[in-house]
């Protein structure tokens, strides 16, 4: 049974008592693996396999984000990714995404994440989306069994984009993988939490560094895209900067809507998208 779960839950990695239990593991046997030190106690309910750390072997390493999710991928099979703010962070967008206070962490799902997450300790805060409520398609169990078979040698690991508007890189000394959001999608996640979460400023800054895009899967994006109030927003911030991709943008069945959107209180009226702008996105919070 050791062997088994040495094979299924890596060093570093952890799971949740719901998955010990459905993988033969009952309760009795966890509490024998946490006395033995095999097993080590996150918060209620989850357990870490220890991670080795060469001259702290009597601490425990500490839990970072990225461990939680690749667990929540490779391990839980959980069709959850990272996205938003935290993608473009990733992608090299650090010094464009800054933002005050705590970090957060945004992850995004096709499915509700497990009660857990938010409250996990780490060094950040989880930010969790319901992925289905921005983008009609694209599903992210999909990108995550296309992962599986990079990892088992059926794909070329040097394939980097797994699925339309997924893509995955390395993380740690273990060189395990993490699916995110490609800019292209992760932008649109961003500008989802306008203005509520994210400022004009912040998107207007992101959008003006963001000169490589692919006009394919954005053309396809905004065509899935299930808020007009996002596809509006990208249209209007992209037409702001007139990057020399949004020549090969195919709007064609990019639903706008109708009617007229208040984005920003006190600002004006863009005849174009029918959304309310701050007079000057760089003050406009």
């Amino acid at each position: 049974m050791l062997n088994r779960l040495q094979r299924l839950l890596p060093e570093g990695l952890l799971a949740d008592a719901a998955w010990f239990t459905a993988e033969g593991y009952p309760s009795s046997l966890r509490s024998r693996y946490l006395s033995s030190g095999w097993l080590e106690p996150v918060m209620r309910g989850v357990f870490r396999r220890p991670l080795k750390t060469p001259g702290l072997e009597h601490k425990k390493a500490p839990l970072r984000w990225q461990q939680v999710v690749i667990s929540l991928q490779l391990v839980l099979k959980r069709p959850i990714v990272v996205g938003g703010r935290t993608a473009l962070e990733l992608d090299g967008f650090g010094h464009y995404a800054s933002s005050a206070g705590p970090r957060e962490i945004h992850l995004y799902g096709d499915e509700r994440a497990p009660g857990w997450l938010t409250k996990i300790p780490i060094e950040a805060s989880i930010v969790f989306h319901n992925a289905r409520k921005l983008f009609r398609a694209e599903p992210i169990s999909d990108a995550l069994e296309r992962l599986m078979s990079v990892m088992a040698g059926d794909e070329p690991s040097q394939f980097a984009t797994i699925h339309g508007s997924l893509t995955w890189m390395r993380f740690g000394d273990g060189d395990w993988p993490i699916v995110l959001s490609t800019r292209e999608r992760a932008m649109l996640e961003l500008l989802d939490e306008l203005p509520d979460r994210e400022t004009f400023h912040q998107a207007d800054v992101l959008m003006e560094g963001l000169v490589n895009v692919s006009p394919k899967r954005m053309s396809v994006l905004l065509r899935d895209c299930r808020s007009v109030k996002v596809k509006r927003l990208f249209l209007w911030f992209a037409d702001r900067h007139a990057h020399a991709w949004m020549g090969r943008l195919d709007r064609r069945g990019i639903d706008l809507g109708s009617g007229k959107r208040m984005l920003f209180k006190g600002g004006r009226l863009d005849p174009t998208y029918q959304i309310t702008v701050p007079e000057d996105p760089n003050a406009g919070g």
